[in-house]
């Protein structure tokens, strides 16, 4: 059986510097903060560090508005701090990507600043103008067209209007972004996370998108506001520009590119490449952001990943990131539905996600939106916040973002400063790292043990998956084989115990969920949101 390559096997911790750690006491996470708690994620057992840009940027949409690729924004240090970053994390064996943002840029970068100026500079053909605006709308609602008096004319912004769209049909774009690409390569990066990349091409003659009666777009179709998406996303020419950023990732070797791509499966999967996985290596499915916990549920969704993404593709499974609602308050602050909910994440056949604090259970701080740092709560300032609530949408990000909670002291170990970029949630007297990881059955080490598990065992890490069935209702359970080593997987997503039996002889326990989760031979035992891994079944 041919090994996969170490981006489909591997597991991705998501990183925010600035809320992971502050190391000089301005109330703001930086790299070298990232370097101190290096070993705190190696311990954890990700192989893999996502780091959500550090890029220099004025910082209106916290990093995701460049306003230059190879600089550093200053609170977060300097090249000379993230190139000790990559040798730090590679010195441990492990890997780094960085969050590359090819879609657009800051209004406050050069290039905008001088493609502003007039029709005729060597920038002016850089971003997307036009005389006129057609009926394009934002993906944050409200025409993505934005008027320039030097120019007299309109440029398109896909997301917020301080990030203009770079226009990728200029020859001349295509390859500064890609040299910037082969730039962090050089360095040492092995991989990129990229931003909205399926947002890069828009229709070539600026044609109206259609009618909808779509109101908000969801997870799996973007269009929203009464407008189907049809001619701003999810482009052919996106797919191959897909294939072009894969064969510069090519020629440096094995390097992961990881999609943030809206749609449906059958649209995301398309950038992956067709009968081969020549396209990026992986791509978000955030359909799964907005589970459900039940076992038809996962069942269902497991299959249809299965149906989208049979080898050579590989699915990834995230449930949190520093856009949506943190996974466990959408289980009610639960945290025995939390760890069933990672073991299923840490065990299924896919790349596992997770995002920063999670590991501990850091649950959503409901701040008000009058005082928002993000941008987009500030646009819809006119809507109640009741709405959004009731839609279970999380407009103001801030409140997924606040500093990671190591201790129970002064602004949760994060900083030293006296007031911190974010408020630091007030549970962090109770949830955070060094009080979890004194307690044998914290969330924290029920991780550690799994992912301990996840990477001794070759089927976790790269197996194929069959289906155990005849189970009792609300139990799932799935079997993952790699040559001869065989690993099981049973969890109850009940709150009610069950009993039951597989196989027909005596099995190998390596972990469980819960002190009452038992086995007897075949006969096992799950208590109430239970789960247990086990060796050989057959």
């Amino acid at each position: 059986m041919p090994a996969l390559p170490w981006y489909h096997k591997t597991s991705i911790d998501q990183v925010y510097p600035r809320s992971f750690h502050d190391s000089n006491r301005d109330g703001i996470g930086d790299i070298p903060g990232i370097i101190q708690k290096l070993d705190y994620i190696q311990g954890l057992g990700f192989e893999t560090i996502w780091c959500s840009p550090f890029f220099a940027s004025p910082q209106t949409d916290f990093g995701y508005d460049i306003s230059n690729y190879i600089e550093l924004a200053p609170e977060y240090g300097t090249l000379s701090d993230a190139l000790q970053l990559i040798e730090e994390v590679h010195r441990r064996n492990m890997k780094i990507i960085l969050d590359m943002v090819m879609n657009h840029t800051s209004i406050e970068h050069p290039w905008f600043r001088e493609s502003r100026t007039s029709r005729e500079n060597p920038k002016a053909d850089w971003y997307l103008w036009r005389d006129r605006p057609n009926n394009w709308q934002s993906m944050t609602g409200g025409s993505g067209w934005h008027y320039v008096q030097e120019r007299k004319q309109y440029y398109w912004a896909s997301f917020l209007p301080f990030q203009p769209d770079l226009n990728h049909r200029n020859p001349e774009v295509k390859k500064t972004m890609l040299d910037i690409v082969r730039f962090w390569l050089g360095k040492g990066v092995d991989g990129f996370r990229l931003d909205i990349f399926n947002v890069i091409y828009k229709d070539a003659e600026f044609r109206n998108n259609p009618f909808t009666l779509q109101l908000m777009p969801t997870e799996t179709n973007p269009s929203g506001f009464f407008q189907e998406a049809k001619y701003t996303l999810n482009r052919p020419e996106s797919h191959q520009f897909a294939k072009e950023f894969r064969e510069v990732c090519d020629v440096f070797g094995d390097k992961l590119s990881l999609g943030e791509i809206s749609g449906d499966r059958g649209t995301i999967r398309k950038f992956m490449g067709e009968e081969k996985n020549d396209g990026l290596t992986l791509v978000f499915d955030f359909e799964m952001l907005g589970f459900k916990f039940n076992a038809g549920y996962f069942r269902k969704l497991i299959e249809d990943i299965e149906r989208y993404f049979p080898d050579p593709f590989m699915p990834v499974y995230v449930f949190s990131n520093h856009d949506r609602a943190r996974s466990i308050s959408r289980l009610g602050n639960d945290l025995r539905k939390a760890k069933l909910l990672h073991l299923l994440q840490l065990t299924v056949r896919g790349v596992p996600c997770l995002y920063y604090g999670e590991e501990i259970g850091m649950m959503n701080l409901k701040l008000p939106y009058a005082t928002a740092l993000d941008p987009i709560p500030r646009k819809f300032s006119f809507v109640p916040r009741f709405m959004f609530d009731v839609l279970g949408m999380t407009l103001n990000r801030d409140e997924v973002r606040t500093p990671m909670q190591w201790d129970n002291k002064k602004n949760a170990g994060f900083s030293t400063a006296e007031e911190t970029w974010l408020p630091v949630h007030p549970n962090h007297d109770t949830i955070n790292v060094e009080q979890e990881d004194l307690e044998n059955d914290s969330l924290l080490n029920t991780i550690r043990a799994i992912m301990k598990i996840r990477n001794n065992e070759p089927a976790l890490q790269e197996g194929s998956m069959e289906w155990i069935d005849d189970l009792p209702g609300q139990v799932l359970g799935y079997e993952r084989h790699h040559g001869r080593n065989r690993v099981a997987v049973l969890m109850n997503f009940s709150n009610s115990e069950k009993e039951f039996c597989i196989g027909d002889g005596n099995l190998d326990y390596l972990f469980s969920l819960c002190k009452d989760d038992t086995v007897r031979g075949n006969k096992i035992t799950l208590d109430k949101y239970g789960g247990i891994i086990l060796r050989a079944v057959k």
